[in-house]
């Protein structure tokens, strides 16, 4: 009889491996692919700058402050904003996935709300908060707010409810079912909002600070095209993605913070 051959554990299912080295690599690759066509007239110079003259021009910019002369209002812009619209999405999107009054009348209203392209609001929150910091402030914070809803709302559904009866039969009151059961099991689903919302506070961001900054990424970016100074364009543009990639960071930190109880 042949000995026993142990059996490799696959408990693990679909569970994603981090590979940490492969996302920049391919940033790597990406640029040296991108440098070697600009060198070689294979791109031309009117299409796509030199990575290396945008790494330049980037230098440029920390050294002679204009970096944080930018960065710096538009950074305030964003979590002033961003923090308005997403605890207020927060709180608002439990409240309708918690009380049937609440979500049949405030559901409709978000959805109403939703598909409007919030950029076509600018004009009208100029008119009304001024062509200051208030109008930037609210475009970001609803910017941010109806997609934390739809989240949050649709995270509280998403709990099992299998655990919700097991904690009722445990003799849980409704306040202990809510904190250690449903806002737990919605979590996940919050934060993976929060990811597309900030996205969009961002792209929000960039909008306002085009119409009446004279600070700011969105305005420096502006000036570069109207010049067509195509180095200082993509520095702005590389600033942003660093910006998301940044937030991105955050929000993955937060995520193995709080929800440690999943592995």
């Amino acid at each position: 009889m042949s000995e026993p051959r142990p059996v490799k554990f696959r408990g693990g299912g679909f569970a994603p491996t981090s590979i940490k080295w492969i996302g920049p690599v391919v940033f790597i690759v990406l640029i040296g692919l991108l440098e070697l066509g600009t060198q070689t007239g294979i791109i031309a110079p009117l299409t796509l700058p030199k990575p290396s003259d945008v790494l330049a021009t980037f230098g440029e910019l920390w050294r002679s402050g204009q970096l944080w002369l930018h960065l710096v209002p538009s950074l305030t812009r964003l979590l002033m904003g961003a923090a308005l619209g997403v605890t207020t999405g927060i709180a608002i999107g439990i409240a309708i996935g918690l009380f049937s009054h609440i979500r049949a009348g405030l559901v409709p209203l978000v959805a109403a709300i939703f598909p409007i392209p919030k950029i076509a609001l600018l004009p009208l929150f100029v008119i009304w908060f001024g062509i200051d910091e208030g109008s930037k402030y609210a475009l970001i914070a609803l910017g941010t707010f109806t997609p934390t809803v739809v989240a949050t709302y649709g995270a509280v559904d998403n709990v099992d409810r299998s655990l919700i009866r097991m904690g009722q039969s445990f003799g849980l009151s409704w306040r202990s079912i809510v904190w250690k059961i449903v806002l737990p099991g919605a979590m996940p689903g919050i934060l993976s909002g929060l990811r597309i919302s900030l996205a969009i506070g961002i792209i929000l961001l960039v909008a306002a600070e085009m119409l009446g900054a004279e600070h700011g990424i969105g305005a420096y970016i502006l000036q570069a095209g109207s010049l067509y100074d195509l180095e200082r364009l993509f520095a702005g543009v590389v600033i942003l993605s660093l910006l998301g990639v940044t937030v991105s960071a955050v929000i993955g930190h937060l995520e193995r913070r709080i929800l440690r109880w999943r592995s």
